[in-house]
């Protein structure tokens, strides 16, 4: 229940005006959000390279309803690259993108054109794009766009879900030889007939997930805080004799830094998902979404680095 009501507060235009002016807020998003302009993410991505993380960065916005924001998203995309490349931050760092901040709600030519320009030019910048997965009604359009993009673009990276049921099939499809696939939880409200429901459930589903893509030819792409998934995550990359350079895994940016140090210490290769821009309110609502209890982790995490 309280799941759903922070992902209907994420559509709330009055919780967001009351979360937006409320005096922790800054704070809030200064530590889970790299700032809002194109300088601010070459910071953080900069200071993470440095640390010996890899990087996929994502300019916040998304349910784009007209061309001129699709192609703006767009554009913004083509300056992060170029920018990226002439700071020497390629190939550590890649991009995500949401098809629908590139117009797939409306028009979804357009949105596979502007993600087509987008590894255009991120092929150009020596590093590659992960198409980011959203809410159940957009997966099958977005893994018909991936297919189209990987005939002249095979790096690009797909997303999946373990909460929905399908998952473990599109797992089985994907993991093949040069596919890059990042398994997460999910963190969209969906119906039972589409998604699982409790954390058992979706935990479970995940380590089914897990062990497909570990086991398939692919590159798995870990995405989770959750401590127990991480040991697993370990666990099957000795069982299935994956070197540092055939996984990873996968975090937020500004949550658990120091196991992300430490995964790093270990020989591992971590990627830290950094957003940026003003359209911060839905993705923290959405990571809260994920998991309630973030409620609580993402404030203990104001006060500690672990």
């Amino acid at each position: 229940m309280l799941r759903s009501v922070i992902l209907a507060a994420a559509r709330s235009s009055q919780v967001e005006r009351l979360v937006a002016t409320a005096p922790f807020t800054r704070d809030v998003v200064r530590r889970f959000v790299a700032g809002a302009r194109t300088d601010d993410a070459l910071r953080a991505t900069r200071a993470l390279v440095d640390d010996g993380l890899a990087v996929t960065l994502d300019f916040l916005g998304e349910d784009t309803v007209t061309a001129e924001h699709a192609n703006a998203t767009r554009d913004e995309y083509l300056k992060l690259l170029g920018v990226l490349s002439e700071a020497g931050l390629t190939p550590p760092a890649e991009v995500s993108v949401k098809l629908s901040a590139l117009g797939q709600m409306f028009d979804e030519q357009l949105a596979y054109d502007n993600a087509r320009a987008i590894c255009a030019a991120a092929d150009e910048a020596g590093t590659t794009v992960t198409l980011d997965m959203e809410d159940h009604t957009t997966t099958d359009s977005t893994l018909d766009i991936l297919a189209k993009l990987r005939k002249d673009y095979p790096s690009t990276g797909a997303v999946l879900q373990a909460y929905l049921r399908r998952t473990e099939s599109d797992c089985r499809e994907l993991a093949t030889a040069g596919s890059r696939v990042r398994l997460c939880k999910g963190a969209y409200r969906e119906p039972e007939s589409v998604a699982y429901q409790s954390a058992r459930e979706v935990d479970k589903s995940y380590v089914r997930c897990l062990n497909i893509l570990m086991s398939g030819e692919g590159h798995p792409m870990l995405a989770t805080h959750d401590p127990r998934l991480i040991a697993i995550g370990e666990d099957r990359a000795r069982w299935f004799d994956r070197g540092p350079d055939r996984f990873e895994f996968q975090m937020l940016y500004g949550i658990r830094p120091e196991e992300q140090a430490r995964l790093v210490s270990d020989g591992y290769t971590v990627r830290t998902y950094v957003p940026y821009g003003d359209q911060w309110y839905g993705y923290l609502m959405r990571r809260l979404a994920e998991r309630p209890a973030n409620l609580a982790f993402f404030g203990r995490a104001l006060l500690s680095k672990k």
